[in-house]
């Protein structure tokens, strides 16, 4: 590398305590990744203490996912035009204040406005990381930084229920929300003393249309996609939250197309690293979110492992992510990014039909967590070069945009594994379960219906007092085989899916990162690794 890139290279923001402040970017992410999986667990516990019903329970975990989907993007802008270290601190702040609001909650409704308001506070956070990263390291340790940030991401999200599992054998639900003040606390200190500010010295002024359609746009597909996977994609309501959310996102399109100054370029969707890595990315989170949803059942009621005993139980797929994807840093500049991308989906596609073809009623637990090992394996291959490969697509003053697109992707993804693998899941078990139960004689129809709404039913159904013995065994046993194969049927289809998005990889990604004009120093291969100086 030319002198003249080595000192291009110490005047970028941060770039001398480029990895400290990476250890404090990575506490600023774990509070978000912790907080998609962490409150799962602890559902009967608010069922009870808020009177809450199975509709103020979605609307728990759904108002801070549907908040926080839906303003990525404007954030992201927003970090751009204002400044990226700023928006991460403001965002941490509110982040404290909507944990400490909702630990104090004493309603559904309480809790459910907390959680709208950590939605609105991650937003903020989650591109800000991507993007510090972006703007803080060079080219050639791009690819490993990112690895760090991919690892930390799917570590919170893997240990969220081991975590929740533990404070709630300790604690009551509340301590869920409170752990995350000290976190912040560190997160800020840290990042005030070794974080550098940076923004678009040319942003214009924000994008107002682009704003307001592109939030509400997500906001009504995300919706749909969540409420699909509660009433079927048939639903009327459903059809017509998809219908709106297409009008929306159109306009959006429509709109940034016409503006001088858009909010989001759309020129950055003809670059394929950028477009197809983000296609990969979802895919990614496909299978990590529908899998993850489907083990936490099937341990905790199949298996019958308590909340902590099930929380240590997903502990490989944290393991195997923070081991594997720093390592796809070295494996993409060997094989480059497309074909790194293309192995890691490849192998969750073959996690995800080994789970499909050997979890049972009465697997012992080294295979359920072999299956979990490989799918982290695969997730860490492709997550991390999938996203170096979007951050380097795009112009760095342009790095909270294009981090809130990353992050986008990331979360339609996962409503979509949930919702798709769910609802082939429900499909089969409910089918499982009445046609079974139906040709039991005596057995009322009202309690078939309730066992038909979900394994946790049948289970409390089959354990009430006033239930016989034999119709309760009956219940357990049919429910269990109904779930177990309406589970590994879902996942056989996933391995599918995954197994075509890997194919899409290879045709779609291209061999070498298309940079944008002004990160353009010397040819980098796909691994966006450049030699070192000095070379």
């Amino acid at each position: 590398m030319t002198t003249h890139a080595a000192q291009s290279e110490s005047a970028m923001p941060g770039y001398a305590t480029r990895w400290k402040g990476l250890i404090f970017i990575g506490v600023s992410l774990l509070v978000i990744s912790l907080d998609n999986t962490i409150l799962n667990i602890a559902l009967p516990s608010l069922s009870n203490d808020l009177n809450a019903n199975i509709s103020d329970l979605q609307w728990i975990i759904d108002a801070y996912v549907l908040v926080f989907a839906a303003l990525l993007l404007t954030m992201g802008a927003v970090s751009d035009r204002y400044g990226r270290k700023k928006a991460l601190q403001i965002g941490l702040v509110m982040f404290g204040i909507g944990s400490l609001g909702a630990a104090l909650s004493e309603t559904t409704t309480a809790l459910i406005v907390s959680r709208g308001f950590l939605g609105i506070a991650g937003a903020f956070i989650m591109p800000s990381t991507l993007s510090l990263i972006n703007v803080s390291f060079p080219l050639r340790e791009r690819a490993q930084a990112i690895g760090i940030w991919s690892a930390i991401f799917g570590l919170g999200i893997a240990i969220g229920p081991v975590v929740g599992g533990l404070l709630l054998k300790l604690y009551s639900w509340h301590i869920l929300f409170l752990i995350n003040l000290p976190i912040i606390v560190i997160a800020l200190i840290g990042g005030q003393r070794f974080l550098a500010e940076s923004k678009d010295e040319t942003a214009p002024k924000l994008d107002i249309p682009g704003v307001i359609f592109s939030s509400t746009g997500v906001f009504a597909l995300v919706f749909a996609i969540i409420e699909a996977g509660v009433k079927g994609w048939s639903n009327p309501e459903v059809l017509g939250l998809f219908a709106i959310a297409f009008v929306l996102l159109a306009i959006f399109t429509f709109v940034e197309s016409r503006t001088e100054e858009p909010m989001m370029p759309l020129y950055l969707f003809k670059n394929l690293s950028f477009s197809g890595a983000s296609i990969a990315i979802a895919m990614v989170m496909f299978s990590l979110a529908g899998s993850l949803f489907f083990v936490s059942q099937y341990m905790q009621t199949v298996l019958g492992y308590d909340t902590l005993t099930a929380g240590l139980g997903t502990l490989p797929v944290a393991i195997g992510l923070v081991i594997i994807a720093p390592l796809s840093a070295p494996v993409s500049r060997r094989i480059g990014i497309k074909f790194t991308v293309a192995l890691g989906i490849g192998v969750a596609s073959l996690a995800l039909f080994f789970m499909g073809t050997n979890y049972a009623v009465d697997t012992p637990y080294v295979i359920v967590a072999l299956g979990q090992l490989l799918l982290a394996t695969g997730m860490g291959l492709a997550m991390a070069p999938a996203t170096n490969s979007i951050m380097s697509a795009i112009p760095a003053n342009k790095s909270g945009i294009g981090s809130a697109m990353n992050d986008t992707t990331r979360e339609l993804g996962a409503a979509l594994g949930v919702a798709v693998l769910g609802t082939f899941m429900n499909s089969i078990y409910i089918s499982g379960v009445q046609g079974s139960l139906k040709l039991i004689p005596g057995l009322p129809k009202e309690l078939i219906d309730i066992v038909s709404g979900s394994i946790q039913a049948a289970h409390a159904v089959a354990n009430a007092p006033e239930v016989p013995k034999l119709f309760g065994t009956l219940i357990t046993t049919t429910a269990n085989h109904s779930f177990v194969n309406g589970m590994t049927h879902a996942m056989i289809v996933g391995s599918i899916i995954m197994a075509a998005s890997a194919v899409f990889v290879l045709i779609m990604l291209p061999s070498r990162i298309v940079q944008p004009p002004d990160e353009v120093d010397e040819p980098v291969e796909l691994s966006g690794a450049a030699p070192a100086v000095g070379d």
